[in-house]
């Protein structure tokens, strides 16, 4: 077989196969691609007719690419004072999430499904990035936040986690809400705060880079999430040309498959596989025409 025929014969499959790739690819990922998640959404709170004045005052302002005030002052669940730059080291992204601790409904909801990703997440908090949940009420102490964090930990089976659990008073709370661009509300008849459940991410300098909405949060998710807040200062090559491939989409609030990204994925991933063999096949028809006579190429030299 000639080294045309063999390298027409590897084109011919490369490209069946990046065709039958991409298409694997577009499937799967519109497969993946969910129409809603549980939870609120972005005005799903003013769409509503029957809730209360406080109901509807639930809102999200997306604050993409604002700074959040590091001189924010807060106690631990160790009853610590703290800053809220504390938290930011400039190295490692940060997950945050307003709720509140005695919340008997949303706030568990989004936390518990939170937990439940961290659960299968490979990545650990404290390593590649870290995590604060500040309360949204001002009358919570540290003990409160202490027995939450405690049950979030025991969930996850560890005994520590790079999770804060934050309390302040409300002139604190409320200057952070609005920095995250977060609307909520006391409503005094029920004894509960109305708020979105939404998690945030904040890049190592304090800068709002995303939001996830719902209750339950896929793993991809939260790590392309975590990819773009850090700017690239964590995550794998693989998981950096993976993230190429879907975008953010603003009005699910989450990631969708983005079909360029799949075909430039695919592509690369064929060159790699049809590549490898065409070096082979290159390499063997050149040493037979440097010798056709066959044999050791060191002996053939030494016979000349």
């Amino acid at each position: 077989m000639t080294t045309r025929t063999t390298a027409a014969k590897l084109l011919a499959v490369t490209i069946t196969s990046i065709g039958l790739l991409v298409a694997g690819l577009l499937v799967l990922g519109t497969a993946q691609a969910r129409p809603g998640r549980d939870g609120p959404r972005l005005g799903d709170a003013r769409a509503g007719k029957n809730l209360s004045p406080e109901a509807n005052e639930i809102a999200v302002d997306e604050m993409l690419g604002g700074r959040l005030d590091m001189d924010l002052a807060f106690v631990d669940h160790d009853g610590k004072s703290v800053k809220l730059g504390d938290y930011f080291d400039g190295e490692r992204p940060v997950l945050l999430t307003l709720n509140y601790y005695r919340c008997p409904t949303l706030c568990s909801l989004q936390l518990n499904g939170l937990t439940r990703t961290l659960d299968q997440f490979d990545w650990q908090a404290g390593e590649e990035y870290r995590i604060v949940t500040v309360s949204i009420d001002p009358r919570e102490g540290p003990e409160l936040a202490a027995s939450k964090r405690a049950s979030h930990l025991e969930a996850l089976g560890v005994t520590d986690l790079d999770w804060s659990f934050l309390t302040g008073d409300a002139a604190q709370i409320r200057m952070l809400a609005a920095q995250l661009g977060i609307g909520y509300a006391y409503d005094a008849e029920q004894d509960q705060y109305a708020h979105p459940a939404v998690l945030m991410f904040a890049s190592p300098e304090g800068k709002v880079a995303r939001y996830l909405y719902g209750l339950e949060y896929q793993p991809s998710d939260v790590k392309f999430a975590l990819i773009e807040a850090s700017e690239g200062r964590v995550g794998s090559p693989v998981d950096k040309l993976i993230l190429s491939c879907f975008h953010y989409d603003a009005s699910l609030g989450e990631y969708g498959p983005f079909a360029m990204g799949i075909m430039r994925l695919g592509g690369a991933l064929m060159v790699l596989i049809v590549g490898i063999p065409l070096v082979f096949v290159w390499r063997r028809e050149r040493r037979r025409r440097i010798h056709p006579l066959g044999g050791n190429p060191s002996e053939l030299e030494a016979t000349a």
